[in-house]
């Protein structure tokens, strides 16, 4: 077979076919081009535009965090900042401008008479910082924790108490128990103005865990025996710290405190487990919406009835050892004297009304040291005597 010549067994290939092939290419090019040029065209003049409106028609807009540029998009036009018609050529504008991944959330401002380069000039525009601090002391009860978030300006009470008891929201926070209670650290944050209580409260429940686990690491050896010995998991630590929170303000008495709260859960000779401490009478009869027939005549002030009361699940007078749950959200030193207390022979401690307690080994001690510092009739370890019935 001669060079050049086409193959018997190979098709003739139709020229006219190639024409074709080729024309439809070129009209495809040019329907590109063309459509390219027209949008080109409409945005020649556009960017400088003023819109129908005057400068004193104004409308704040709120872009929602996350929202994509279409959304971005059909909010404006929804909100008549953008007009309908106009919505496509705003599209290859901010598209033109690589802008649209640079839309700013939060609220914008803008007039009826600004051209399309101001209006994304206010839509790329950096939203000022708008952060609330609040500082939660050491030993607040949930109620006053949600009080004090509500004062920042947070949200409400009503929906700070809520979610706090909301049995979903705790086991979603990965905590067992009927409430947040023990677990919103104390601490000093700074919040998002826009942040939910939802994202409040994670955030004070994620403080506290980071806090523990340190501390439980640092005082490994001593988590074990508690574990062991008492069968205690975090909660029943959080538990005995909530309420050396509430029973000395002085951070030195913290790990003393701790050690005689423990002595008394240990040594077999202390006979009943009570533990005997005002704060979680105080606690049962003012924050559980349920509340005992003695509770429901508390008025600020522990009297012979609560002290007596059974039906209290918080009166540690009457029922053995721990709570059935923390009576307040402790801090880290109150943390680390339940993990790290100090090592003493003392059972009691009666309040000497500067601040300090008095601490005894013995029941006679005791005694001697309440009729020193308590002459008003203080009955217990509490600083407040109890009133008659």
């Amino acid at each position: 077979m001669s060079a050049g010549k086409r193959p018997w067994w190979k098709p003739r290939r139709s020229r006219r076919a190639q024409r074709w092939a080729a024309l439809v290419v070129l009209s495809s090019l040019v329907m590109a081009g063309w459509a390219a040029y027209g949008a080109y065209a409409r945005l020649i003049g556009y960017p400088d535009r003023p819109g129908a409106g005057s400068a004193e028609q104004q409308v704040m807009v709120e872009i929602p965090r996350g929202a994509s540029f279409p959304r971005v998009l059909d909010i404006l036009v929804e909100q008549g900042v953008i007009a309908s018609d106009d919505a496509v050529d705003f599209k290859l504008f901010v598209l033109h401008k690589g802008a649209a991944s640079k839309v700013t959330a939060g609220e914008h401002v803008f007039r009826g008479d600004m051209t399309p380069t101001e209006i994304l000039e206010e839509l790329v525009r950096r939203q000022p910082a708008t952060e609330i601090r609040v500082t939660i002391p050491e030993g607040k009860n949930l109620l006053e924790v949600a009080q004090i978030l509500s004062n920042a300006g947070l949200g409400s009470t009503e929906q700070f108490v809520a979610l706090i008891q909301d049995p979903a929201f705790v086991t979603q926070m990965g905590l067992t128990g009927p409430s947040l209670e023990g677990y919103l650290f104390p601490d000093t944050y700074k919040f998002d103005s826009k942040a939910s209580p939802e994202q409040v409260l994670t955030r004070l429940v994620k403080r506290h865990r980071q806090v523990y686990e340190r501390l439980r690491r640092r005082h490994r050896d001593a988590a074990r025996e508690l574990e062991s010995r008492l069968d205690w998991g975090q909660r029943e630590v959080v538990t005995l710290a909530s309420i050396v929170e509430k029973e000395t303000a002085a951070k030195h008495e913290r790990p003393l405190i701790a050690g005689v709260f423990l002595n008394r859960l240990r040594f077999s000779s202390f006979q009943p487990k009570y533990l005997a401490t005002d704060p979680t009478i105080t606690y049962g009869c003012v924050v559980p919406l349920e509340k005992s027939a003695a509770c429901q005549k508390y008025e600020g002030r522990i009297r012979r009835i609560h002290l007596r009361d059974t039906e209290n699940p918080y009166n540690t007078y009457t029922h053995e050892g721990l709570p059935p749950g923390p009576i307040s959200n402790p801090g880290e030193a109150a943390l680390e004297a339940v993990f790290a207390p100090k090592t003493s022979r003392f059972l009691y401690f009666v309040a000497r009304n500067d601040g300090t307690h008095k601490f005894s080994k013995n029941e006679a001690e005791h005694e001697q040291a309440v009729d020193k510092y308590q002459r008003q009739g203080a009955v217990g370890d509490g600083s407040q005597g109890p009133e008659d019935d």
